[in-house]
């Protein structure tokens, strides 16, 4: 970029000399020096017009007098194109130009002036400031702040250049060789700012700075730390070398430092080094945690390869891969292997063990194929993985003793009528008993419902045209295994197959206006690979059970029938002239009366005899050859029996505290209240089935829920606590015997309306790990891959950093107990109270944890304890739990940008394993 000078455009009188007399040639001459004084006036706009924002920059193109043609003269080329190219222009691009005050020109410095709000734009490149000047003997551009009554520095120049932003004091750039310095400078590059006194700038892709101050403090005026980086070449956008650097914390030097440092500045993912964590661990020596390499695959897909090294030959390996692709699908996978030594070899207590577990999740966008859908969620691995491992990410999952996978995807088909099917596989895994279930797949299959009697206008009246069927199939391929097993050949060697055919039929009428009616039947047939024959050994006194592979079913059918009905009932206490607290009750009550007939399939037992000791004294025993079919056995007793159940809704009406409300406030009393039982007509005796009480309730509003549930029997028991065709009031008892009772509460609150929210907001990960979505377990103490996440929201009033005048804090409790009665023993079964807290003592500072109390074993369960400082650039954790097997602390301090993820401490006390 070149400016013309506007002298080369103008056209030179030459004078000649004039035999005349002296006034002459004074006219001459004054003539000639008017001439040449107003030939400047073209660059004055016309009177009464305003100067435009973006004026077009009439000195584009060069004229010098020795080139120009008589006019007179009329030359054709005879050369028709020639093969040297035209020399480039001095200007390239359009330059515009726009001040607030005023654009002035000085001809005799050749200089143009631009003040307030001045503005140049050429290309790619922008400048804006108080003040700028151009120098066009130069190629130069000086461009300034400016001051105002007051003494204050203001409207500091912004050079932009494509997408790199510089901010100084002060920049002298030259529009020729490109070349510019600039004088107190801040520059973001990446996540950081760099704060230098003297930048020179060699193109737009180098930068030199020396004396200069890297940060991610959001206070650039007095950073609370930087790095200092006496010389340093900065490529914008990809990175930034520098000598030697040290830290710096509010202006005090440190020791840290390094010869040379080399800082990425990548826009885009790239693959890299990630710095382990080094430290000791208990019998295991010293360890590198956390090391390894990051690979950025794509746009869409990311890989990180991470390994533990310890110096007792223990290691572990992870592997975390994340995808995403818009409008598509995202997920995760995580692979955990650690190969763990206890003690030293040759030693009694030297032990290896290896765990493992993996993870994926993966979800379909909605927009992606309405009528198809893949999802995952799986986590499985070793039964002791989360207790043995000494990942700090696991501290919240540490009591979980529950593993569950789904895979599944589903397909529709849409028509009349519409077709589904899906195939599932589904994992369940007790980490107490090591016991695993699962499904490798679940086959389901439906047929939309068909109305063969229904008119062709649409609507359906009566209990003919509301017949309706359809048609459902489901095949499972079921193992059941151990944690020892799991993966290997055995495993397969007693999978169960079968599938189960029903087609249901029903219809609903309303009856008598106020009551629906329905009825339905239901068609199954079963199929099943292997059965079984039994046979009584005289021998060995015994029952041998011999398995039989191939094809065979049995088939059943069903009735049912229900009546139901609403009724609503309003209790009002308003009275005239009285203005009551509660104003009314509103109750809902849901009764509904069932009767089902399940038919007794005799074909399908068979009998064996068994012979007693003495030789004589046989029995017949009835079985089954569908025993080990996984969709159950046919009906052997004939069932006739009714079922009664009546729910409740209870709703208050009440006068609001606030005055200025118009209606009154509605509060709930009961969610629901509910009451179950049935009776069998074909049953020889104990035909009443125990009533079932459930209920639910929210108080607080609604922050605290409450659910309770009683199971009432109303036979007795005998001496041997057996129960007894004999009414449990026939027996001097009661009209009911309570065998069984629940209730279950949770309560989460703060000193803010509406629901608190975790600080770290671990709940997704805790989910995708087997956990709680809440923090009653704790949180994860692997605090080195929280630094980049944001506290909660900006509070409504900024407390002073020394001390919070108005103290935030959240709390949350679950409190459960269980009693038991069924065999008089009379005794609460579990009864626990958990609770977690967060409280922030000032901006900063806080502290919380994560506790719960066996009330019947009078003991505390597992513990944690949290403590955080936030410091402003930097971010300080201290998470202790203090008993239990996992017992172990973990504090760490470092920088929450993740360019400097790596400059921290972390100290930590881990379990010891041998516990």
């Amino acid at each position: 970029m070149t400016f013309q000078k506007p002298s080369h455009t103008f056209t030179k009188i030459h004078l000649k000399a004039l035999h005349t007399n002296n006034f002459k040639i004074l006219f001459a001459l004054s003539f000639t020096v008017f001439i040449n004084t107003l030939s400047f006036s073209q660059d004055i706009p016309k009177k009464g017009k305003s100067i435009n924002a973006t004026v077009k920059d009439s000195l584009v193109t060069s004229v010098d007098s020795l080139d120009v043609l008589n006019t007179s003269e009329k030359i054709k080329d005879t050369i028709t194109s020639d093969s040297i190219k035209p020399k480039k222009e001095l200007l390239e691009n359009i330059v515009k130009y726009h001040a607030k005050d005023y654009t002035t020109f000085s001809n005799k410095k050749q200089k143009l002036y631009l003040y307030n709000e001045a503005k140049i734009d050429y290309g790619d490149m922008n400048i804006t400031a108080g003040s700028i000047t151009i120098d066009y003997n130069t190629n130069t551009v000086y461009a300034v702040g400016i001051t105002d009554s007051t003494g204050t520095y203001s409207q500091k120049p912004v050079f932009t250049q494509g997408s790199n932003v510089v901010e100084p004091d002060s920049i002298v750039f030259n529009t020729e060789t490109q070349k510019a310095l600039i004088y107190n400078s801040k520059t973001e590059q990446g996540e950081g700012t760099v704060i230098s006194e003297i930048t020179k700038k060699e193109n737009d892709s180098v930068y030199f700075i020396k004396d200069a101050k890297y940060t991610t403090a959001s206070n650039l005026e007095d950073p609370e730390y930087y790095l200092k980086l006496r010389k340093a070449k900065i490529v914008p956008g990809k990175k930034i070398v520098t000598g030697l650097a040290n830290l710096f914390i509010y202006d005090v030097p440190t020791p840290l430092g390094l010869p040379f440092g080399f800082f990425p500045q990548s826009e885009t993912q790239t693959s890299g080094v990630i710095i382990p964590t080094f430290g000791e661990q208990n019998t295991r020596g010293y360890f590198l945690q956390n090391g390894g390499y990051y690979f950025a695959i794509n746009d869409y897909v990311d890989l990180a390869i991470l390994g533990d090294y310890y110096t007792n030959g223990s290691y572990g390996i992870r592997l975390e891969n994340k995808y995403k692709k818009r409008y598509k699908y995202s997920g995760n996978v995580g692979f955990s292997y650690e190969h763990l030594i206890t003690s030293e070899r040759g030693f009694s207590d030297y032990a290896t063990s290896t765990i493992y577990n993996l993870r994926w999740s993966h979800s379909q966008d909605s927009k992606a194929n309405p009528n198809s859908r893949f999802s995952a969620s799986v986590n499985l691995g070793s039964s002791n993985y989360y207790q043995q491992s000494l990942n700090q990410i696991n501290a919240a999952n540490f009591l979980n003793n529950t593993l569950s996978s789904s895979v599944s995807y589903s397909k529709t088909f849409q028509g009349e009528p519409q077709v589904n099917y899906s195939l599932t596989a589904t994992h369940s895994q007790n980490t107490n008993t090591e016991e695993i279930n699962m499904t490798l797949p679940t086959f389901q299959g439906s047929v939309g419902r068909v109305y063969p009697f229904a008119s062709k206008n649409g609507s359906k009246k009566g209990i003919i045209q509301n017949i309706n069927l359809q048609y459902n199939i489901r095949g499972e391929n079921r193992i059941s295994t151990t944690d020892s097993l799991f993966f290997k050949k055995e495993m397969f060697d007693d999978a169960k197959i079968g599938f189960q055919h029903s087609i249901p039929i029903s219809t609903n009428f309303k009856l008598f206006k106020y009551f629906s009616a329905s009825a339905s039947s239901s068609f199954n047939e079963v199929w099943t690979f292997k059965t079984v024959s039994k046979t009584f050994d005289t021998v060995e006194r015994e029952t041998i059970t011999e398995t039989i592979s191939g094809f065979d079913a049995f088939r059943t059918y069903n009735f049912s029938t229900s009546l139901g009905t609403t009724v609503y009932g309003m209790f009002n206490f308003e009275k005239e002239g009285k203005d009551r607290k509660i104003k009314a009750i509103r109750h809902v009550i849901r009764p509904s009366i069932s009767y089902n007939i399940n038919p007794a399939f005799d074909q399908y037992y068979d009998t064996y005899e068994v012979v007693s000791a003495d030789g004589l004294t046989t029995s017949d025993v009835d079985f089954t050859r569908f025993e080990e079919s996984i969709f159950g056995t046919p009906n052997k007793t004939f069932s006739s029996s009714m079922g009664i159940t009546v729910s409740n809704n209870l709703e208050a009406k009440v006068k609001d505290k606030d005055s200025t409300a118009t209606e009154d406030k509605k509060i709930i009393i009961f969610n629901n209240l509910n009451f179950s039982t049935s009776y069998n007509f074909a049953g020889d005796s104990l035909k009443w089935s125990p009533v079932r009480v459930s209920g639910g309730t929210q108080l607080f509003k609604n922050k605290m829920s409450i659910n309770f549930g009683a199971t009432l029997d109303p036979y007795a028991l005998d001496n041997n606590n057996t129960r007894i065709d004999t009414y449990n009031i026939d027996n001097g008892g009661s009209l009911f015997r309570l065998t069984s009772a629940n209730m279950n509460a949770s309560w989460s609150f703060s000193s803010k309306d509406g629901n608190s929210k975790d600080k770290n907001d671990n709940s997704e990960e805790n989910r995708q790990r087997g956990g709680r979505a809440d923090d009653l377990f704790g949180v994860s103490q692997d605090f080195s891959n929280q630094q980049i996440q944001e506290k909660r929201g900006e509070k409504e009033e900024k407390p002073s950093e020394f001390y919070n005048f108005k103290i935030p804090w959240s709390f949350r409790v679950a409190y459960a107990v269980n009693y038991s009665n069924s065999a008089r023993q009379n005794e609460i079964s579990s009864h626990a109270l958990m609770f977690s807290g967060d409280i922030d003592l000032s901006s900063k500072w806080s502290v919380g944890g994560s506790s719960g109390y066996d009330l019947k074993n009078a003991g505390f369960t597992y513990t944690q304890l949290r403590f955080e400082r936030d410091l402003l650039s930097w971010r300080m954790n201290f998470s202790w739990i203090p008993f239990s097997a996992n017992s172990s602390w973990n504090f760490f301090i470092g920088i929450k940008s993740s360019i400097l993820s790596d400059l921290k401490y972390e100290k930590r006390r881990q379990p010891d394993i041998q516990l």
